[in-house]
């Protein structure tokens, strides 16, 4: 198999923060290549009015459309594939497979973002395009507003956002997944002070209806909220990188500098899979500085040749 060509530069992924990356490269002239495996969460988002510029709103598919187009307009290639392996040489450079399909470049950036873990019913698809189920209350605690929500966590772990999302909810009750250790006093404390009911009994049953969701907890009967959270957590997509010796947190969300670096030389990060706020108009900042920064080492190095 011939070597592949040195890029300036590969983005792994293709959301928010990978395609704003693939946008600054590309007007920055530099050789670039995204690879995208096609999961970003805009694809689950219905109309996000949390994102700035939009009145209106605007639905995910739609933002990663424009994103996409702007990225092309510039001539920012693109490849569809999911990254298995991705090597740090000893030049300093990566190289990155996909299945046999090898990728080498200066620096990457990674943007492969986070999965939400979904709480288990098989209504999921259609209770989040309808507004019903939603992962993020701070973009979409305001639409809560005067509404009566259940929030579903693993007990303690998911008492910060009950208390977040009860500034906007007319009436609030927190529920719990099945193996889940009961709540300790102190968190019975704080949702008390926060006029927040909860069931000490774990959600057996989730049935969505239309413009609600009704919860059934173990030997209950099922009541009906108009939205419910889920915050069940997140599975971050940074393996990569962590194999590579990235620092990250426990939680695996990476460490990064001022410049969106990792602790990996060369490698960078951009989104949600960087530990902080899990926004779209914050991945896309992170990928302009990533972005940027590549380029001025870039810009260093090539003056150097001269």
């Amino acid at each position: 198999m011939a070597e592949a060509p040195l890029l300036d530069c590969l983005i792994i992924g293709g959301g928010a923060a990978g395609l704003t990356a693939a946008i600054y490269l590309a007007r920055y002239r530099r050789r670039l290549m995204l690879l995208d495996g096609d999961a970003s969460r805009l694809h689950k988002i219905p109309t996000s009015h949390n994102y700035p510029g939009f009145v209106a709103g605007v639905h995910g598919e739609d933002l990663l459309g424009r994103l996409r187009a702007q990225a092309l307009e510039y001539g920012a290639p693109m490849a569809t594939g999911i990254v298995d392996r991705l090597q740090r040489n000893d030049d300093g450079s990566f190289t990155a497979w996909c299945g046999r399909q090898a990728w080498h470049a200066r620096y990457v950036i990674l943007a492969t973002g986070v999965q939400d873990v979904e709480p288990g019913f098989g209504e999921v698809a259609e209770a989040v395009a309808g507004g019903q189920l939603r992962y993020c209350p701070i973009c979409d605690g305001f639409e809560a507003i005067g509404k009566r929500v259940a929030v579903i966590g693993r007990g303690d772990a998911a008492v910060g956002e009950a208390e977040f999302i009860r500034h906007f909810a007319h009436e609030l009750t927190l529920f719990s997944v099945a193996d889940t250790p009961p709540l300790s006093e102190q968190s019975c404390a704080r949702l008390r002070a926060a006029d927040i009911g909860w069931c000490p009994e774990p959600v057996e049953r989730l049935v969505h209806e239309d413009h609600a969701v009704l919860v059934q907890a173990r030997g209950q009967p099922a009541r009906r909220f108009d939205v419910i959270y889920a915050a069940l957590g997140t599975l971050v997509n940074g393996g990569l990188a962590q194999l590579l010796g990235a620092r990250a947190s426990d939680e695996g969300e990476l460490h990064v500098d001022d410049h969106q670096q990792t602790t990996v030389d060369g490698l960078y990060a951009a989104g949600d899979v960087v530990l902080g706020l899990n926004q779209i108009a914050v991945a896309m900042g992170h990928a302009a500085i990533a972005a940027t920064a590549v380029h001025n080492r870039l810009r260093r190095q090539d003056d150097r040749l001269q």
